[in-house]
């Protein structure tokens, strides 16, 4: 694998304030809820611009040459205000493959804002984002490894969508499978969907791994999805991302007929 140059490893206080880039950024927070147990599981940290502008506006500036800064400023950003909100539970990081050539370079700044701002690192999560292809997979199965044997949480994002599939699943075992939105739409009317995400239940529960199941709008899809054994929800139905906030989630849900 052919590994570019490196930059300089910045400080934290560099990195959130911006610096790092010649842009800027923040972050928006959505909750995780686990509905077993009426609670909130985790916050996933959304890339957001500094007036709220969506992340697609915000990675129009990522490029070859800047992508490793921007996976460390995203993970110091995210760390900082999360530890300024007193996020409960876990808080969900997305990194980018393609940015990390060594696990250990990049996981010197994460340790360092975790320190900084008091955040534990064992209530940290890193979701492998769907977008990217990876072509080592070898390479990123040592990411994986590394980052557990560390005391993070890893997940693969968006599961059944783009790159991260059967395939990626069978190569890399993370403790969190994030259920595509695509396979949540109207599933309480479509069968195949439900036999679909039966199976990946049996092969989670197989490997010891979690089930989110993102993107819920309806409380439909959320009474099929618990009737096929999934607890851990994300999506608009029970609060959208809170800009440098976190969403409240309304409790009367749970009492809904």
């Amino acid at each position: 694998m052919h590994t570019p140059e490196i930059p300089p490893l910045l400080n934290c206080r560099e990195c959130a304030s911006g610096k790092a880039l010649d842009f800027d950024f923040t972050m928006a927070f959505q909750p995780i809820v686990d509905t077993a147990n009426r609670q909130i599981f985790a916050h996933e940290a959304l890339v957001r611009g500094l007036n709220n502008e969506s992340a697609g506006e915000v990675f129009s500036h990522v490029h070859d040459s800047n992508r490793y800064r921007f996976d460390q400023v995203c993970r110091t950003k995210a760390i900082q205000l999360a530890s300024k909100l007193g996020v409960p539970g876990f808080l969900s990081i997305n990194f980018m493959p393609n940015a990390v050539y060594q696990p250990e370079r990049c996981l010197r700044t994460t340790l360092a804002a975790a320190e900084l701002y008091n955040f534990p690192v064992e209530r940290i999560i890193f979701e492998i984002t769907e977008g990217e292809k990876v072509d080592d997979l070898a390479h990123l199965r040592m990411i994986v490894e590394y980052y557990r044997k560390r005391g993070f949480k890893t997940a693969i994002d968006d599961f059944g969508a783009g790159y991260a599939g059967l395939n990626l699943l069978s190569e890399i075992q993370t403790d969190i499978i994030k259920l595509d939105m695509a396979l949540i739409r109207n599933i309480d009317q479509d069968r195949v969907r439900q036999a679909i995400v039966r199976g990946v239940m049996q092969v989670s529960d197989e490997l010891s791994a979690k089930v989110i199941a993102e993107g819920i709008e309806t409380r439909e899809e959320w009474d099929t999805l618990q009737s096929l054994g999934i607890e851990l929800f994300q999506g608009f139905y029970f609060a959208r991302p809170a800009f440098q906030a976190l969403a409240t989630v309304d409790n009367s849900i749970y009492d809904a007929d």
